[in-house]
């Protein structure tokens, strides 16, 4: 079976943090087996879960490929944005 991609916006630092947890916990992969994997303790990566804005790139780089996740970066669609902004 096959699921169609789920993206999400970013715009805070603490959504990060809880995305990264969040989906860590929906592959059940405990913290200290992705802490292998991000080449940090288990201790660190609970501390960057909590504190993501002193995440690497390249430590955020390691835990997206560990969870299967995709970093993508693009412009803003700022067309919708000033519309709604507007009331």
């Amino acid at each position: 079976m096959s699921f169609a991609p789920n993206y999400h916006t970013l715009s805070t630092a603490s959504h990060l943090g809880q995305l990264l947890k969040t989906t860590r916990k929906r592959h059940k992969i405990t913290q200290a087996t992705l802490a292998g994997y991000v080449g940090v303790s288990q201790n660190r990566l609970s501390h960057l879960e909590n504190h993501p804005e002193e995440l690497s790139v390249k430590q955020l780089l390691s835990w997206c490929s560990a969870l299967e996740l995709e970093l993508k970066l693009g412009e803003k669609d700022t067309s919708a944005a000033s519309s709604s902004a507007e009331w």
